[in-house]
């Protein structure tokens, strides 16, 4: 009998220690998800890689980057430099000419 209370205060002692440095991690973690991503960059490169199955990463993911743009919504506008890398590009000037599509993707 005194061998189970043992035994069950060892894991009470060990594991609320242990959850509360997971979620303090879980939380680290989700912080760094809502940086910039040169700040979220220079925290996973330092993270190790069974580091990635003790959170639901992709989740948490998801929910940091999902934005605020609804269906209907006007794209916001960026400016980007053409192909040949010399000119500035506006979205919003594309898109008073014609329809414009953005594929973010490979087809190779």
């Amino acid at each position: 009998m005194k061998l189970k209370k043992t035994t069950k205060r060892w894991f009470v002692v060990t594991s609320v220690p242990l959850f509360c440095l997971w979620l303090g991690f879980v939380g680290y973690i989700d912080w760094a998800m809502h940086q910039p991503p040169e700040v979220f960059g220079r925290v996973m490169s330092n993270m190790p890689m069974p580091a990635y199955f003790l959170f639901p990463f992709e989740t948490m993911w998801s929910e940091a980057r999902k934005g605020t743009l609804n269906v209907g919504d006007t794209a916001p506008s960026f400016t980007v430099t053409n192909l040949e890398g010399q000119l500035p590009v506006q979205l919003a000037g594309l898109w008073a000419e014609k329809p414009v599509v953005l594929v973010f993707g490979s087809y190779t």
